[in-house]
């Protein structure tokens, strides 16, 4: 399955309580429940300004979809061509 990543803008982010973060972790998980198994979230990152959300989904309309029903921002939502790591270097 595609894998992408979305960038949220989100001023304040990284001062998110840990009872705000759980909330949106909630809405999040509600409306994938209602999507169904389709489209899968990952983990994101939260910053100062942004939260960056790693999905796997079928296609951006999914991810765009997701963003919609939970109220989200998805500000830039790209695919991932490839993943590359440490290991990568020693081919």
């Amino acid at each position: 399955m595609p894998k992408f990543v979305i960038e949220r803008n989100i001023p304040g982010a990284g001062q998110l309580s840990p009872e705000q973060l759980q909330a949106i972790s909630a809405t999040s998980c509600g409306v994938l429940r209602d999507l169904g198994p389709s489209i899968q979230w990952v983990h994101s990152y939260v910053t100062d300004d942004k939260i960056y959300c790693v999905y796997n989904a079928p296609d951006e309309a999914k991810v765009r979809e997701h963003a919609r029903l939970g109220g989200f921002p998805a500000d830039q939502v790209a695919q991932v061509r490839r993943i590359i790591d440490p290991v990568t270097a020693e081919l």
